[in-house]
C-alpha cells in the first residue's frame, strides 16, 4: 500500500491532471493526500470542484483522496506534514504540476518486491519542454534495465537526476529516520534527502520513463526558477557540510558535489552574488577532474566572465531577432 503526497501551491491549471494520473493507476492500493500550502490562486477551489465530480463518478476514488489546508510553509514542510498523516509505509511524492504514467505504482511495487534491501525506489522520466517529451538521460550503463545503482556515480555522469521528487518511493521508516526534508531549503531539498539516504542504504532504479516532469509551467509558478539567485541558507549546495567526511571518503560523491558546485554556482559568479560563500564552496572543487571550460569560468577574473556572458546574451538575442524578422 502506498501513501502519495502532493504539495499544492498556486498550481490551479495543473492540479487536476496530476490527481487524475494518480486515480487511474493500474495498481489501486493507495491513498492520496493533497495539502494546499496556502495557495493564493484558485487551486483550492479547483480541487474542491474536482473532488465533487469524482464523488459523483466513483465513490471508491473519493475514499482514496484526502484534502487538507495549511498556512503557507513551503514545499518541504508540506511534504513532511503529508508523511506524518500517511497511513502506509511506502511513501511516494508527486508535484502538483507533473503527472505519472498509469503503471507507475505497479512498476514501483514490482521493483520493491525484487529489491527489498533498497530504501529508495525510482523510475526514469520524461522532461516536458515546449510540449516535447524528452527522455531523461540517466547515467547508467548501456542496456541497464533495473536494479541497484550507485546513485552518486549515476547522477554525476550526466547530471540528470536519477531520483526526483516525482519518481521517488521510499519507506516511511527511513523518511522518519532521516527527519524528512530540510525545512529551510528552497532549492535541492529533495537531493539533500536522497543523498542522506543513499549514503546509508541501497537505491533501486527502473530505467523506464514513468513520470512527466513539466517544464512548460509559467516561471512565476515554478518551484525552481532558472537563474534565480537563492540565499545561501536556502540553497542545498551551501548546506552540504554534513557530508564532508563522506565526501572525502567517497570519490563518486566527491565528483558529484564538485560538478554540482560548478554547475549551480556559475550563475552566482556571473551576477557577482554572495561572493564569499561562493568562493568557499568553489575552493572545495578538484578542478583537475573538471572540464577546461569550468576551469576558465572560475579561474579567470570575474570581469572577463561577466563581459563574456553579457556579450553572449546579446548575440543570442540578436540571432533570435533576425530569425523572427526573416520568418515574418
Amino acid at each position: 500500500m502506498f501513501s502519495i503526497i502532493i504539495p499544492l501551491y498556486n498550481k490551479a491549471p495543473y492540479i487536476e491532471k496530476a490527481i487524475r494520473s494518480v486515480l487511474v493507476q493500474s495498481f489501486q492500493e493507495f491513498e492520496l493526500i493533497v495539502i494546499d500550502d496556502g495557495s493564493t490562486d484558485d487551486s483550492l477551489d479547483k480541487l474542491r470542484v474536482l473532488s465533487s465530480e469524482l464523488r459523483e463518478i466513483n465513490s471508491e476514488f473519493i475514499k482514496k483522496l484526502r484534502i487538507l489546508e495549511q498556512k503557507n510553509q513551503g514545499v518541504s514542510v508540506t511534504r513532511n506534514n503529508g508523511v506524518k498523516l500517511a497511513k502506509y509505509d511506502l511513501i511516494a511524492f508527486l508535484d502538483a504540476d507533473d503527472w505519472w504514467d498509469a503503471n507507475y505504482l505497479l512498476e514501483m511495487n514490482s521493483l520493491i518486491t525484487k529489491y527489498p534491501e533498497a530504501a529508495i525506489y525510482a523510475s526514469s522520466y520524461y522532461k516536458v519542454k515546449n510540449s516535447k517529451m524528452i527522455p531523461a538521460q540517466i547515467g547508467v550503463e548501456n542496456g541497464f534495465t533495473e536494479g541497484y545503482i550507485n546513485y552518486f556515480k549515476a547522477y554525476s555522469k550526466s547530471l540528470w537526476m536519477p531520483v526526483t521528487s516525482i519518481t521517488a518511493t521510499l519507506r516511511k521508516s527511513v523518511f522518519e529516520e532521516m527527519n524528512g526534508f530540510s525545512p529551510q531549503l528552497k532549492l535541492g531539498e529533495d537531493f539533500d534527502l536522497w543523498a542522506r539516504v543513499a549514503i546509508k542504504y541501497p537505491v533501486a532504479f527502473l530505467n523506464k520513463p514513468l513520470a512527466y516532469y513539466n517544464q512548460d509551467v509559467d516561471q512565476n509558478n515554478r518551484g525552481v526558477v532558472d537563474f534565480k539567485i537563492y540565499e545561501p541558507d536556502t540553497h542545498f549546495i551551501f548546506n552540504m557540510d554534513y557530508l564532508s567526511v563522506e565526501e572525502n571518503q567517497n570519490p563518486d560523491l566527491k565528483n558529484l558535489l564538485d560538478r554540482l558546485r560548478v554547475y549551480t554556482l556559475l550563475r552566482y559568479r556571473i551576477q557577482n552574488a554572495y561572493i564569499r560563500e561562493v568562493n568557499c564552496e568553489i575552493a572545495k572543487v578538484d578542478f583537475s577532474k573538471q572540464s577546461f571550460k569550468a576551469l576558465l569560468q572560475f579561474k579567470l577574473p570575474i570581469f572577463f566572465i561577466m563581459i563574456f556572458y553579457q556579450t553572449k546574451d546579446k548575440i543570442i538575442k540578436l540571432i533570435k531577432t533576425l530569425i523572427n524578422e526573416k520568418n515574418h
